[in-house]
């Protein structure tokens, strides 16, 4: 069998290896033939392989027959509500979101704001293991045609919303693709803007793509010496939302979803959330207390999308910070988020910091193991067929993504990543001791499962 193109995000790896042009070109192709030369509408980021992957990409979808509108430089977001608005056949973003400046990705979109699912993916990676592509004779050919004002229509879109005070922000948009948009949009809102790590630039000079606790030390450095209200970043496609208190401090991944998520129950009482089995258990915690309902899935914004769609949900999140808010779209949007966070402070009369502060945090871990792509699956059957040897009682077991462990006094996931040769590793417990315990067995199980998997 063909190793799988797709991972939990698209198809991604490192540029001119994994990721190579010929690839690029075959998906293009690969699109056509599913749309039948259909209208595409294609976007980047600031990576520096961008416009190479483009062109591949684009050739792709021009010998199947396809009509192109490419939109340039625009988060994956805006990329997703233009082939709404445009009514095109698909959307397709080259990102590869929060990885390093090495890695280039391609994400493909339907018309309603959803990344592919798996049924859609297998089609793309039947049609390229196949070579089943359909191609054009020079007379239909496809065409290409550019928009310099895709983002113009999502800024009236979310300049709707709110919100109504005139907030002083600081944001990092990390050198990403919302550089120049997040600082406009929330100008025109009339909050008070500052920004650091705001020009455009695909090596990621002023932190990494992905935002976490450690690279944004300068973030939370300036929302304290301006003395603003919040502090934003986002990834290096934008989908993604990380937020920071008037203190200067990190708003824990977990503890801010489960608190916006706990607003949204207080004001749709019944409602349902949906998260991943990545998340805090906290989430329940929170949001049962307001009478809601969690529903976890596989790890990724597709599977939540999909998950939201399903079940009417109000609102769904992973606790990396892509937020999903389907009265707007399916695709994850970073800037959006912290719209509507804003508003719920607003609503709630609160500053982040008590925002968060009713939510409980419990002590967390997470490891990143080595481990070849072509020997996930052997691993993580290997790991199934021994965790019976665990030393802690497992009360409950999930394996909708890899394998999740409810203990007597937390929890364990390992999963093999989906972007990444990575198997991953992620510990919650009641305690630091309990933490370690649990952790140090993980860590054991999964290298002798490696071990023994790759020969």
């Amino acid at each position: 069998m063909s190793e799988k193109l797709f991972g939990s995000s698209g198809i991604r790896g490192v540029v001119n290896k994994e990721l190579s042009l010929d690839l690029a070109t075959q998906t293009g192709l690969a699109v056509a033939t599913i749309t039948h030369g259909g209208r595409i509408v294609v976007a980047h980021d600031t990576r520096t392989s961008a416009k190479m992957i483009e062109g591949a990409l684009v050739a792709g979808l021009l010998a199947g027959g396809a009509r192109v509108t490419k939109l340039g430089l625009i988060p994956t977001p805006v990329l997703a509500f233009f082939t709404q608005r445009l009514k095109a056949d698909s959307g397709i973003m080259i990102t590869a979101s929060h990885n390093p400046p090495e890695y280039n990705g391609i994400k493909l979109f339907n018309p309603d704001t959803m990344a592919y699912g798996e049924n859609e993916q297998n089609k793309v990676e039947r049609i390229i293991n196949k070579k089943l592509f359909k191609r054009q004779t020079h007379q239909k050919i496809g065409t290409t045609t550019t928009i310099a004002t895709a983002s113009s229509h999502y800024v009236e879109a979310v300049k709707a919303i709110g919100p109504s005070k005139n907030w002083r922000i600081v944001l990092d948009p990390g050198n990403g693709a919302t550089c120049q948009l997040a600082p406009e949009i929330f100008q025109s809102l009339g909050c008070r803007v500052t920004t650091i790590n705001a020009q455009p630039d695909g090596h990621f000079p002023g932190r990494g793509p992905e935002p976490d606790e450690e690279s944004l030390e300068e973030l939370c450095t300036t929302v304290k010496q301006y003395r603003a209200n919040v502090g934003f970043a986002y990834d290096g496609d934008g989908d993604r939302m990380i937020a920071i208190t008037e203190k200067g401090k990190f708003a824990p991944f977990d503890q801010i979803l489960a608190a916006y998520a706990s607003h949204l129950i207080k004001r749709n009482p019944g409602g349902t959330v949906i998260t991943t089995v990545e998340a805090s258990m906290c989430m329940e915690k929170s949001i049962q207390l307001h009478g809601g309902k969690v529903v976890r899935t596989k790890v990724g914004d597709v599977a939540v999308a999909e998950e939201i769609k399903k079940h009417k949900a109000i609102f769904g999140g992973e606790p990396c910070g892509a937020w999903i808010h389907p009265q707007m779209q399916y695709c994850p949007d970073g800037i959006l988020s912290s719209i509507f966070v804003l508003k719920a402070l607003e609503n709630e009369g609160k500053a982040m910091s008590e925002f968060i502060a009713e939510v409980p945090v419990y002590p967390e871990m997470k490891k990143s193991i080595a481990c070849p792509n072509g020997a996930k699956a052997r691993v993580m059957q290997r790991i199934r067929t021994t965790m019976s040897s665990f030393s802690q009682k497992i009360n409950d077991l999930n394996t909708i993504d890899g394998i999740r462990m409810s203990l007597a006094r937390g929890w364990v996931l390992i999963r093999a990543s989906g972007t990444e040769p990575l198997i991953r590793i992620k510990v919650e417990a009641e305690t630091n001791k309990e933490l370690n315990k649990i952790i140090e067995e993980s860590v054991k199980v999964v290298q002798s499962a490696i071990k023994e998997a790759v020969v």
